[in-house]
């Protein structure tokens, strides 16, 4: 761990009363603990069976008196006089049932004396996911990755490590048991005390995790009574054996050791991120006010309160954690010290940006249905342009006796898939290959993504009249067709897929980052994109089979509003990303709400992103819905009250007749058009004279 944490910890065990006291005391427990569990080793009928169990075991009480010292005068008399009585049992060979009775006196003296409970037991079940990282990390150099006591280091320990995998010595230790060891060490062995190297929870899961070593594997269901973790820490094998009655199997045993709740934490984890604000603002007033240990006080209780949620974070990004710890130090001990006002307000500062997004990393998780239905629609969206598109081209080729051509077509759609895949695969090397600035290059690619999506919006709303999608797709293939270049047929059909397939691309991985980890989004994005590829397929088949015609206006408004929606998530969610990578500061606006489905959370720099999306928002429904819509109706009267039957120019009132440059622009727009329609006919009848040419030579 690094300094500033063993600092951190150092400060906690120093002279001194309220939290300092605490730790001493839980120190002292655990240590009278295990002397009683190592005295119980070494005695068996009234005698000596194994001397070094008994050595161990005087050795724990030692280390007890001696960080009894720490404690206040009054508190320190009461907590050696206990020892000492234990101590006196150990000279007199009692039966290890009464020096058991003795240590748990000693420890319950002492926590009614304190006012604090002294068995640090988390409520929630710890990870064993994360147990084995730090045993591997931490504890495999000495016990062996499979915890056979066959490490690398052990031939050269004298005693060698324990080996955690027989059950038969191991059967009355408990996890919580394990947790002292690793906490205080084992005096006279070469297992460190991993107090001020680990915290807590990180303890507490390797505790977890070596308590399963020695199990067989685990099978059947765990009692409801037994998923609680603070009562099966403190029972031994023989314990949850009975409580499991006559049903009691070494699997369910192992099951009930293994057993591990829904991995839901986000209820949970917004009480505990309340809680520790709460911890933090009262320790920075108290310091504000004079009222150092109090602070002091406040703020290790501030930390402990951090701790029940900290394997959680650091199981996610382990160096977010570290740095919690590193600032949760430096607010105490700038509490305790006196710091000037402006210093304690730049580390409330810290620690809260750091709070906000370690309850990102905890809580922001997409539920699987939004995952199914965003991806259903994306893929639905940018599939059906392409496909109206597409079948436009081809219905035009039809009508304008151009059938040969669709060929170009073909491999202009498939140099677009081709070149869309490729895409994809570049965008997650990319990814792959810089995991340093991997929050830096997500936040870029979901604030590419908001301007994309914003983009495609608005498109969608502006096209939403049959009228202007028609003139759109007229536009963009009459070119194409009437150039007489396959070149630029082929490439009519590539630009219009490609564009769907890139904004697929980018959008799907946007949607990846929004969603957390691949293992949490990776079936229902699946699921969502191969339900909407056959719904596709079925759509397909009907327009160009059955004549099947989409109502354009719904579609278009549905799916415009629903990419909004995205794009303001996104725009969220994005900025989020950049301040994890540190490329965007973070202000903590307190109080404002966290509504992380919507991408909202209380920073200034994110509400400041995504208020301009609603400033665009609303710009562009005023300039579609009023702005352009007068101005079609206004053109509509003036081109029809400009223009007679036989199409030249009439005397309209005063304010109806257009602008001579508008008028003639109007007139060439409508040349252009004709000219285009005769260019498709003149090529239709070359076409059919030379069909007809080559029929008659094949007659003859």
């Amino acid at each position: 761990m690094n300094l500033i944490y063993v600092t951190f910890v150092g400060l906690f065990l120093a002279p001194g009363p309220g939290a300092d006291s605490v730790a001493a005391g839980r120190r002292i427990a655990a240590s009278v603990a295990l002397a009683a569990q190592e005295y119980r080793n070494g005695v068996s009928g009234g005698k000596i069976v194994a001397p070094a169990e008994v050595d161990e075991a005087r050795l724990f009480l030692a280390d007890a008196r001696r960080t009894a010292g720490v404690l206040s005068p009054r508190l320190a008399a009461g907590a050696i006089a206990d020892i000492d009585r234990v101590l006196e049992l150990l000279s007199r060979v009692a039966p290890p049932d009464s020096v058991a009775a003795g240590a748990r006196h000693a420890a319950d003296h002492l926590a009614a004396a304190l006012g604090a409970v002294l068995d640090e037991i988390p409520d929630r079940t710890p990870s064993v996911r994360r147990g084995a990282e730090v045993f591997q990390r931490d504890c495999s150099g000495c016990h062996g990755a499979l915890g056979h006591g066959d490490g690398v280091a052990a031939r050269a320990l004298n005693p060698p490590p324990a080996d955690l995998t027989v059950a038969s010595k191991l059967v009355g230790v408990t996890p919580l048991e394990f947790y002292q060891r690793v906490t205080i060490g084992v005096a006279g062995t070469a297992m460190p005390a991993f107090e001020t190297r680990l915290p807590t929870a990180d303890r507490w899961a390797v505790a977890l995790y070596t308590s399963t070593l020695r199990q067989v594997a685990p099978a059947g269901d765990v009692p409801v009574a037994l998923r609680s973790f603070p009562t099966v820490a403190t029972l031994t094998d023989s314990a949850v054996l009975a409580a499991l009655g006559p049903q009691a199997t070494s699997a369910r045993l192992a099951a009930v050791r293994a057993f591990q709740p829904p991995q839901d934490e986000r209820p949970a984890s917004a009480a505990v991120f309340t809680a520790v604000r709460d911890k933090v603002k009262q320790a920075i007033d108290l310091a504000h006010r004079g009222q150092h240990e109090q602070a002091a006080n406040t703020a290790f209780d501030a930390y402990l309160t951090f701790e029940q949620i900290e394997t959680v974070v650091r199981a996610k990004n382990s160096d977010l954690a570290t740095r919690l710890e590193a600032e949760f130090a430096t607010l105490r001990a700038r509490a305790a010290g006196g710091a000037a006002r402006a210093e304690l307000d730049g580390v409330e500062r810290d620690l809260a940006a750091s709070l906000e997004q370690a309850e990102r990393v905890v809580s922001d998780r997409m539920s699987p249905l939004n995952l199914f239905v965003q991806s259903l629609v994306i893929i639905l969206r940018e599939g059906l342009e392409a496909i109206l598109i597409i079948g436009a081209l081809i219905a035009f080729l039809m009508k304008a006796g151009a059938a040969h051509r669709k060929r170009d077509i073909h491999i202009g759609v498939g140099a677009a898939v081709a070149m869309s895949l490729l895409t994809a695969v570049l965008l997650e090397t990319v990814f792959v290959l810089s995991p340093a600035h991997r929050e830096a290059l997500e936040g870029a690619t979901m604030i590419v993504a908001v301007g994309v999506l914003f983009y495609v919006s608005y498109w969608l709303l502006s096209k939403m009249e049959v009228a202007k999608w028609t003139a759109f797709v007229k536009q963009r293939l009459a070119v194409a067709v009437t150039g007489g270049s396959a070149f630029a047929l082929a490439s009519a059909a590539f630009l219009a897929v490609y564009r769907e397939g890139f904004e697929t691309v980018l959008f799907y991985k946007a949607l990846f980052v929004e969603g957390g980890t691949l293992g949490d989004t990776f079936i229902p994005v699946t699921a969502g994109l191969v339900v909407g590829g056959v719904a596709l397929t079925l759509i397909y088949v009907a327009i160009n089979r059955w004549g099947v015609r989409l109502p354009l206006r719904p579609f278009f408004g549905i799916t415009s509003a629903f990419l909004y929606y995205m794009a303001f998530v996104f725009a969220g969610k994005g900025i989020a990303e950049l301040q994890e990578g540190g490329l965007v500061p973070t202000t903590i606006l307190l109080g404002w709400p966290r509504f992380s489905t919507l991408g909202i959370y209380p920073t200034a720099e994110s509400m400041l992103g995504q208020g301009v999306m609603a400033v665009l928002a609303g710009a562009a429904l005023i300039w579609i819905f009023g702005v352009q819509r007068r101005r079609d109706a206004l053109r509509a009267v003036t081109v029809a009250g400009a223009m007679t039957g036989d199409g030249e120019l009439a005397a309209n009132p005063r304010g109806s007749i257009p602008e001579p440059e508008e008028a003639m622009l109007r007139s060439l727009e409508r040349m252009e058009a004709d000219l285009g329609a005769l260019k498709s006919e003149v090529e239709r009848l070359r076409q059919t004279v030379v069909d007809v040419s080559v029929e008659d030579i094949v007659k003859r």
